[in-house]
């Protein structure tokens, strides 16, 4: 039976009457970190299961070698379309509303819907100079860590932010390493991305340079596809802030379609990089990939997975696949790497590289699905971690 998370907030917005929310599920040093995501119909629930993930993406990449502690898990959500008019608005009146926790205990950023600037702006409107005070308040050169941090971001790797890419960069090593257990060569690999914000861009960005062939990519408007391989670059030069590309600029070779059949193109590797909840069970007939690597957080419903399971399709989890974009801030924070892209890609590269191998290895060893590797490696950081630092749980 999973514990009960430690705090949870429902604020309503006293003007619109919508619902934002807060979770904290787990406290590490009196801290937890996660992101705030703006999402039509967004529910407790779902940010309950958000900040769960939280507490796995923080255990899971623990090594006690690094300067990083890490924190426990929390979460944010607002049930609003990002692109309601009113969106920035509500924002700015619930992060009023949790101000002493932002400030205290939860530490935030951008997440599904809302962009690291727009949080940014508001937070300072707020009087806050960050989004993760909290955390600055516990390392021994605050302003050193500021500094690094704010180098990181300015720091652009083919006109997109280091910020924007690192956490599609951890995917697509991840979806390098399943290929790799396919026993496919990237050149002889293909994939889909569902989604084409900063993760699934970065994403699809990252495996067309390692040589896959990325076949189609879904965002808002509908699919885009070529199975002779997408002009990847092109495709983020024409997209807008929120992931939707500009069908101007496709080729002639290039093809659209409903943006739900992104689940039937064939492919090695599919990897849904948007929204929550995108596979279900009703979906599993129609896949067509040979494994699911999620790059979107929780977007595989466990009865899809089961059903996965059972047509021979593994599933590497969400916080694994997806870990990097948190762990690269705090690794910048604790000074572990330099805040720049060649020091962020060989760490990402070399963690992720060596928790796939260890998630697969042991569940190669006890007949047990990646996720279940993955919740005990989780499990067992925990335990070190609580010996080492005290964990409020």
């Amino acid at each position: 039976m999973t514990a009960p998370a430690l705090l949870e907030i429902t604020w309503t917005d006293p003007v619109t009457g919508r619902n934002g929310y807060v979770v904290i599920d787990t406290l590490v040093r009196g801290l937890a970190s996660g992101g705030l995501r703006l999402r039509e119909g967004c529910s407790l629930e779902e940010v309950r299961g958000l900040a769960r993930g939280m507490t796995r993406k923080e255990a899971i990449v623990y090594d006690p070698a690094d300067h990083y502690v890490p924190l426990g898990g929390g979460k944010g959500g607002i049930d609003i379309d990002p692109a309601d008019p009113e969106a920035t608005n509500v924002l700015r009146r619930f992060l009023a509303a949790v101000l002493p926790v932002v400030r205290e205990q939860w530490n935030t950023g951008e997440d599904f819907g809302l962009r690291q600037e727009t949080i940014e702006k508001v937070a300072a409107e707020l009087g806050l100079p960050s989004t993760v005070e909290a955390v600055f308040a516990t390392v021994p050169d605050a302003a050193a860590s500021r500094a690094a941090l704010a180098e990181a971001f300015a720091t652009m790797v083919g006109g997109i932010s280091l910020g924007d890419l690192v956490g599609g960069y951890g995917v697509a090593q991840a979806c390098l390493a399943a290929a790799e257990r396919l026993g496919k060569r990237p050149a002889e690999a293909t994939a889909v991305v569902q989604g084409f914000g900063s993760i699934g861009g970065a994403a699809a960005r990252y495996l067309a340079e390692a040589g896959v062939r990325v076949v189609a990519v879904a965002d808002r408007a509908g699919l885009i596809r070529n199975d002779e391989g997408l002009d990847i670059e092109a495709l983020l030069a024409a997209r807008d802030g929120l992931g939707v590309i500009d069908r101007a600029a496709l080729r002639e070779v290039d093809t659209v379609g409903d943006r739900d059949e992104w689940l039937t193109v064939p492919c090695d590797l599919l990897v849904p990089a948007a929204m929550s909840y995108v596979i279900d069970e009703d979906d599993v007939p129609r896949i067509n990939a040979r494994v699911v690597i999620e790059g979107a957080n929780m977007p595989t419903l466990p009865a899809a997975e089961a059903a996965l399971r059972e047509r021979g399709i593994p599933v590497v989890p969400d916080f694994l696949a997806n870990v990097m974009t948190n762990a690269w801030w705090w690794w910048i924070v604790f000074q572990d790497i330099e805040p720049n892209a060649e020091s962020s890609y060989a760490k990402i590269r070399a963690v992720m590289r060596r928790l796939v191998d260890t998630v697969t290895a042991d569940a190669n060893d006890s007949g047990r699905t990646l996720r279940e590797a993955a919740l005990d490696l989780a499990a067992r950081n925990s335990e070190a971690l609580a010996k080492r630092v005290g964990v409020t749980a």
